[in-house]
């Protein structure tokens, strides 16, 4: 019974709404930085944000883990959106949905048995690597104070726990950076109000103005096919890793099914298809959100921060965000992963050093994660033949 109790929604109610606030503070600049990608108003991404967690917290199969609009996805959209426009992204993430939730009714979750522990360990490494370059552009004009300010962010972060553990340190970090911006005088620092207009207005249930013929279907089903496969894998990849942090096991083709609910239901409010996020996911695990209560809360608070606290997420500095991913890259990134890089098999160490290097230099990670799972599917067959070769000799 008290274990039943434990995996309730609403146990440990204080650290998942604590965790939950802090997760939101890394969603906002990435949920704006993936609409910039997508080539659409950076609103869009917030709402779909708001709309997939909320969904995601009901009808999902990982509880805690985040899912929100993604990067891997965006960069899939950026051609419609340019050739078409967002009528047809609105229906091409209704699609995705669609295409999510048959992969779960169709138990497409058993796939993830053929990825390999050197290709997920890859794709968590590149990952860091990814959110760590990207944070560098911020650092673009700036001058010393922005660097003082992501120092002062992780200083906090770090130290604080020392001391005092009942609020995750990164929030408190957030707090006390945007107090700073908001006293010191002149512009020493960017803020999120500096990188889009946010101007909160609900999004009505919007049915994509389009022809509804074959020729729309034959431009929407390849877009749509490839973002239900790099969000699925995306997704199932950080619901491994997530299960292998908390040690638990969930159910990926609930997940999936979740995942399709979530993409259509955003699809119809006019929003763009979305995943699992590695980051944010290891925030809100790590400071305590393992509940789905952690990612309802993200989910309000980030609608209650846009629809009426508008100001204050304007306010906060981009200096201050920039320190908290930061802190997640180091979190993330599976340290021991290099230093037994001499200790494991050869090939595993190979398969991590490419997913790693493919990741990054295509700054695509379904491509390494396909790479990867490819080279030792082909090694394994390698290594059948050469056996099969032994007896026969």
């Amino acid at each position: 019974m008290l274990s039943a109790m434990r995996r309730t929604p609403f146990s440990n109610i204080r650290l998942n709404v604590l965790a939950g606030l802090t997760t939101v503070l890394a969603l906002i600049p990435d949920s704006l930085a993936f609409a910039f990608i997508a080539g659409v108003n950076p609103m869009v991404s917030l709402y779909s944000t708001i709309c997939i967690l909320i969904l995601i917290s009901i009808f999902g199969g990982r509880p805690g883990m985040v899912s929100s609009t993604a990067g891997s996805m965006a960069v899939l959209m950026t051609a419609l959106v340019a050739d078409r426009g967002v009528e047809y992204l609105f229906a091409a993430t209704i699609l995705t949905g669609i295409i999510q939730f048959l992969m779960g009714v169709f138990r497409m979750g058993k796939l993830m048995r053929f990825v390999p522990h050197s290709v997920i360990t890859g794709f968590v490494n590149s990952l860091a690597i990814l959110i760590f370059l990207s944070q560098l552009r911020y650092f673009d004009g700036q001058s010393w104070p922005m660097y003082a300010m992501v120092a002062g962010t992780l200083v906090i972060i770090y130290l604080l726990p020392r001391w005092f553990k009942a609020i995750p340190s990164p929030l408190v970090a957030i707090v006390a950076m945007t107090i700073v911006y908001v006293l010191l005088p002149g512009g020493h620092f960017q803020s999120v109000g500096d990188l889009a207009d946010i101007k909160a207005s609900i999004p009505l249930p919007h049915f994509p103005d389009l022809p509804l013929t074959w020729e729309t279907l034959g431009i929407l089903l390849p877009i749509s096919l490839s973002l239900a496969v790099v969000g699925s894998a995306e997704t199932l990849l950080t619901q491994t890793m997530i299960d292998d942090l908390t040690g638990e096991k969930t159910s990926k083709d609930r997940e999936l099914r979740g995942q399709g609910i979530a993409n259509t239901a955003t699809g119809f409010i006019c929003g763009m298809a979305g995943c699992a996020l590695v980051a944010e996911s290891t925030i809100n695990v790590k400071n305590g959100g393992r509940g789905r209560l952690s990612t309802i809360v993200a989910g309000i608070a980030l609608f209650v921060l846009i629809f009426a606290l508008t100001d204050v997420v304007a306010a906060i500095p981009i200096a201050g965000l920039v320190g908290v991913m930061m802190y997640v890259c180091v979190e993330i990134f599976d340290w021991k992963s290099v230093a037994s890089l001499r200790k494991v098999p050869l090939l595993d160490a190979v398969i991590m050093v490419l997913t790693v290097i493919i990741v990054v230099s295509t700054d695509n990670l379904a491509i390494g994660v396909i790479v990867g799972v490819a080279l030792n599917l082909l090694a394994k067959i390698k290594l059948t033949q050469s056996k099969g070769e032994e007896l026969e000799g």
